[in-house]
């Protein structure tokens, strides 16, 4: 992770929102969450920005393997956990899935993209970091 920086990791987000703005801005509200994955996808591949989509996400509890099916929506860059969403509100436990997945993938950070909003940037994004991002200069 030495290579990273708050700077690049900013801009990373920034873009990936970018990406969220104009899928929402050509769909608007109310589509089912596969939908807005789709055209995600899409629009990173249109901008060349890298991303695995429904990565399983290992876990290993004390040296064993559980194959538990998570899956990440996206991970950008090998670096930004991304889950996406179309409900009326994000819930803690939104929250606490993509803190889980940001740990589990050892990532810095991570973005909730909710498309079930007026505004993308304003109402539909939050951010958050872990202690991995503390050690980033």
């Amino acid at each position: 992770m030495n290579y990273l920086t708050r700077d690049y990791l900013n801009e990373l987000v920034y873009k990936v929102n970018g990406c969220a703005i104009e899928v929402h801005k050509a769909l608007g509200p109310g589509l089912l969450e596969c939908t807005y994955h789709k055209c995600m996808m899409h629009e990173l591949e249109r901008r060349d920005i890298q991303f695995a989509t429904e990565l399983s996400i290992p876990i290993d509890y004390k040296g064993l393997q559980i194959e538990a099916d998570l899956r990440c929506d996206l991970l950008v860059e090998n670096t930004l956990v991304v889950e996406l969403k179309s409900v009326s509100n994000i819930a803690p436990i939104h929250i606490a899935q993509l803190l889980t997945y940001m740990k589990l993938l050892n990532q810095p950070m991570g973005l909730i993209i909710n498309f079930n909003c007026t505004h993308i940037f304003k109402e539909g994004q939050r951010t958050y970091v872990n202690k991995l991002y503390e050690r980033i200069f």
